[in-house]
């Protein structure tokens, strides 16, 4: 019975990603590959299953695509004759002797691996190239962040620059609101005051000279 609880090791990680990887470049299932590495680790299927998806996967997307790759390529090498995906590795079987000898493993036609690395595992080619590709997608990764940084910064200043610029014309907006009515005031003012002088000039008449015998100008009574 499958016990272990103590926490995975880089190493752990590691072999789970090199046994998926080198399942899957073979036609095998991730479940086979699961099932191997519980017998090396002494943890269930379910239990690297669970770790291979919930954190080992998101760091060996691109080598699982060029794993991928490879066996479909293989299967056009082949002629293009689509194969059943077959296992790699068949499961240790336990069966109980008694309390004292405890559990004793009986193995089908596989043997179980007394080594903690998989049989079969990549070449150093392919880690390299992994390897190297893990690292550029690093670097690709960070030079994103800082670009979405800068980004995010530039967004906020334009947005502050928005708002006061909003602010400006909402102020002139009001300001032009009074100056229009100060302007309809002043108009009022004028035509009033022309009104005036025009009835002013109206109401009186121009007076009326004449010029005596002296040659000097008086004005002629009205």
């Amino acid at each position: 019975m499958k016990t272990r609880q103590d926490a995975w090791t880089d190493e752990n990680d590691l072999l789970l990603a090199e046994a998926v990887l080198k399942h899957v470049r073979e036609g095998s299932t991730q479940l086979n590959a699961f099932e191997e590495v519980g017998d090396i680790l002494n943890r269930t299927s379910a239990a690297c299953g669970f770790r291979w998806n919930a954190v080992v996967r998101h760091q060996y997307e691109q080598a699982l695509k060029l794993a991928r790759k490879h066996w479909k390529n293989k299967q056009r090498s082949a002629g293009g004759v689509q194969t059943k995906k077959k296992p790699l590795y068949e499961p240790t079987a336990f069966i109980g002797v008694s309390e004292e000898d405890n559990l004793t493993p009986i193995t089908t036609s596989t043997p179980i691996v007394p080594s903690m690395k998989p049989t079969n595992t990549l070449s150093m080619a392919d880690v390299i190239s992994f390897l190297q590709s893990y690292s550029a997608q690093q670097e690709s990764a960070k030079g994103l962040y800082t670009e979405n940084e800068h980004l995010r910064k530039h967004n906020e200043l334009l947005k502050m620059k928005n708002n006061e610029l909003e602010t400006k014309i909402a102020k002139l907006e009001e300001d032009s609101h009074f100056i229009q009515e100060d302007y309809e005031t002043l108009m009022r003012i004028m035509n009033r005051a022309r009104k005036q002088v025009l009835l002013d000039e109206d109401s009186h008449t121009s007076p009326s000279f004449k010029m005596d015998k002296n040659g000097n100008l008086e004005r002629v009574a009205e």
